[in-house]
């Protein structure tokens, strides 16, 4: 059940934290507010619409959605884009919590953090990032640094990516 991490002892499984308030928190505070729901179309759908950063691929829509099977004439419902956002958010906060076990016994606030940033910078940017290893090291307030660092796009400082970031390292500390 993906919304239970669960530890494992010789004969039985012991619940140790629900993840699903921390993937609602990182929905709610921290992913749709940042990402928004774009393209809006009449009929309350939503059309894709390229990377702000390149005005190319990847990609983009609903709440942020991209992937190989999203191009320049894909269009969603409203359902189809809160379903990939729960899905992609209860995906990221497990990859998290795999490359971070730590987060196990961390308040949900860290785990919603980190699952944000995972959505939006992918879990590859975070297993290599010194970011991870601050906090494997527990060491939030560098690690509130070091997410801060995560701002550019295509090279660039976006302002969006700033604020978002100091939003993150608010639920870090």
């Amino acid at each position: 059940d993906p919304d239970l991490l669960v530890r494992r002892s010789r004969h039985r499984e012991v619940p140790e934290m629900s993840i699903s308030t921390a993937i609602q928190t990182a929905i709610d505070a921290l992913i749709r507010p940042f990402e928004g729901y774009h393209r809006r179309l009449p009929d309350g759908g939503c059309a894709a619409y390229p990377d702000p950063a390149t005005k190319a691929e990847p990609w983009t829509i609903g709440y942020g959605s991209t992937g190989p099977s999203i191009g320049p004439d894909t269009r969603w419902t409203h359902e189809q884009a809160l379903s990939a956002l729960r899905a992609h958010s209860t995906q990221f906060a497990l990859g998290v919590l795999k490359l971070s076990p730590i987060l196990a016994a961390e308040p949900d606030r860290r785990i919603a953090a980190l699952t944000s940033f995972a959505y939006n910078c992918g879990l590859g940017n975070y297993r290599i990032s010194t970011l991870r290893r601050r906090v494997n090291q527990r060491d939030w307030p560098e690690a509130a640094r070091e997410i801060m660092k995560w701002n550019k796009a295509a090279g660039r400082v976006m302002a969006g990516l700033t604020r978002r970031r100091a939003a993150e390292a608010v639920f870090l500390n």
